[in-house]
């Protein structure tokens, strides 16, 4: 299964609330903090909603 890297590259100070807990739900927290992830739907469901906030980059195995 592959991974992506998601990396939060601006903060979600005046976001929406849901946009704050699928920040949340990533692993993420503040910008420049990072997490690898499963490539699947689910995850790029979450990616895709707060994809004005993140940065997300293909992981080799």
């Amino acid at each position: 299964m592959s991974k992506i890297k998601v990396v939060q590259i601006k903060s979600c100070i005046k976001s929406k609330s849901k946009h704050k807990l699928t920040i949340e739900a990533l692993g993420l927290g503040r910008p420049n903090y990072s997490n690898i992830l499963p490539d699947n739907e689910q995850t790029r469901g979450m990616v895709n909603v707060v994809r004005h906030l993140v940065k997300v980059e293909q992981v080799s195995e």
